[in-house]
Formats: structure tokens, sequence, C-alpha cells
């Protein structure tokens, strides 16, 4: 087990620095730099002083070699669009990020996986038959259609939640009760979109799982000897259809890391994804290249906690 463990760590750096060669070289294949753009004032010779102090003068082999070296001591560059270093605009964006797709990740889980049982113990009802037309329609909406619909009709047409943005205008002048009361109002159309969209995936292969666990001689054990249908279910049935949702888990997460970029700019959200869609348009190359990385690191940390888990589920695994 510590030999495949070692195997999975060195996998993921070659990874993470595989997508680190790929997207800056391709982020610098786009016409212009990050001082190609902006006020009409700035001449020429300014820009080229910049370009000078911050290496874009350099052969793109040299900057790719000065940005692994500076990525290797931690340091991503400087955001000339955000005046700031990118390793601050990271620590400020990543946590929201990070709070939006883990509260999206638990609740799809957790409705899916019910959804999911619910509908294997069932098959062939009209709770099997209606929900799962339901969540195939969701499955099949794209992500940012979906997100566009959930704010029409929650925030424009019933006004129930607020439109965008991670607080109120006033949000420093309320009181501590209604600040926790103002942050989650504004997390639960983005949180509800991203579980909406991915709750679907997840109830349909739990289905399918424990279909194919329902048929097995310990069920059936399980039953004659008068072992309640609730315990058969949840207890014994579950336990064994949780190897491949593990293996889903960590296929998913990298799905809900792209469904974010949608979410966060339909609705506001202040995270990386936003940040990194307004890096792209307005050139910020050292921006762009680290929230790759970053997102590169989260997918294969992701993947890498998914391998642990399911050696620990399944001891065949480790062998």
């Amino acid at each position: 087990m510590r030999r495949q463990i070692v195997a999975r760590l060195w996998q993921s750096l070659i990874v993470v620095f595989v997508v680190t060669t790929i997207s800056f070289f391709i982020i610098r294949l786009s016409p212009g730099d990050p001082f190609a753009y902006g006020a009409q004032s700035i001449t020429p010779a300014i820009r080229n002083h910049w370009r000078e102090q911050f290496g874009y003068n350099k052969p793109v082999l040299e900057q790719y070699a000065r940005y692994v070296a500076s990525v290797a001591h931690g340091q991503f560059g400087y955001s000339f669009t955000r005046h700031e270093t990118v390793l601050q605009a990271l620590k400020t964006t990543l946590p929201r990020t990070l709070l939006l797709t883990g509260l999206a990740f638990t609740l799809s889980f957790s409705i899916g996986m019910v959804i999911g049982v619910m509908q294997a113990a069932r098959r062939g009802s009209w709770f099997d038959r209606i929900s799962s037309g339901i969540l195939v329609g969701f499955y099949s909406l794209p992500d940012f259609w979906g997100a566009l619909m959930i704010l029409i009709i929650f925030s424009s047409w019933i006004r129930l939640f607020p439109a965008g943005d991670i607080v109120d205008n006033l949000h420093d002048y309320m009181s501590p009760s209604q600040q926790i009361v103002d942050r989650l109002r504004h997390l639960v159309l983005p949180v509800g979109a991203l579980t909406l969209l991915t709750t679907a995936s997840i109830a349909r292969y739990q289905r399918a799982a424990m279909l194919e666990v329902l048929p097995s001689d310990f069920i059936r054990t399980a039953r004659a000897k008068g072992v309640p249908e609730r315990a058969v279910l949840w207890r014994h049935g579950l336990r064994m259809a949780l190897t491949p949702m593990v293996a889903l888990g960590g296929l998913l997460f990298p799905a809900l890391l792209g469904g974010a970029l949608f979410v966060e700019r339909v609705f506001n959200w202040p995270g990386m994804g936003l940040m990194a869609a307004s890096a792209i348009t307005t050139h910020d190359f050292d921006l762009v290249t680290a929230t790759v990385i970053v997102g590169s690191l989260l997918v294969v940390v992701g993947n890498f906690f998914a391998d642990l888990l399911h050696m620990a589920i399944d001891p065949r695994i480790r062998d």
C-alpha cells in the first residue's frame, strides 16, 4: 500500500507539472501581453519599460524557466489587474470557491445517494419513474443555462434571494446574527445551482450500484433472518455500494470546479473562477496560469484522497 501511495504522489506531481507547462505556453500564444491594453495615455516607452522590468521582453523559454523557479519557491508572480501579488489574490478568492464547491459536493452526494437508494428499493414504481425523469432533465441542462434560470426564477420573479455577490452592501453595519443570515442568503442560489446540476449523476450512479448489490446472497440472507428492510438497505446494501461512489467522487470534484466558474460568473460570486474569467479577458498571464495550477492541484488532491478511501474500503486494492 505504501508503494501505491508513493506512486500516486509521483503521478500527481507529474500531472501538475504538465498542466503548468501547457497553461504557461497556451496563454502566451494569445496576442498581446498584460501591458498591451489599458489607458491610451500610457506611452509605448512606459509599456516597454514595464515589459523589461517584469521580463516579458525575454524569450519565452527563459520566461518559462523563471516562472517554474518562482512557483517552486511558492511565488506565482504579480497580478497587474488586481495590483497585488497572485498569491495574495489566491488567498482571498480560493477559500470562497472551496466553500462553494465543498457545500455543493456535500449536499449533492447526500441528496443523490438518498434518492438513488430509494429508487433502487422501489425499482419500477411511480417514484422511480418520475424522479428518474426529473433527474435526467436536470442532468441535461448546461451549467450556465441552469444557473441563469435559477437566478431569474428565485431572484427576479419570486425575489426570495439576492441576485449576486457574497454579502449585502450594508453587511458591515449589521449585527452578528444578521451578518450570518446575510451570508447564508447569498450562498443559497450559487450552492443550490451547483448542487442541483450534479445531484442527478450521483443519484443515477447510486441507483445502478444498489441494483447490483440488492440481488446478492448476503442481502437475501439478511432478509431471511428477519432484518428490517431499512437496515438491509442502509446498513448492508449501501455499505457494499459505496465503492463505485468513491471513484465517482474523485471524478465529480473536477467537474464541480469547472461548473463553479460558470456559477461564479452568473452569480457574481467573488471566487477563483470569477477571478480567472476576468484574468483571461485582461491577459493577466500570471494570474491565469496560477489559477490553472491551483485547479490542477485541487483535482489531483481530490483524486488522491479518493484513491486512499477506495483502498480503505476495498482490501483487494491494497494487495
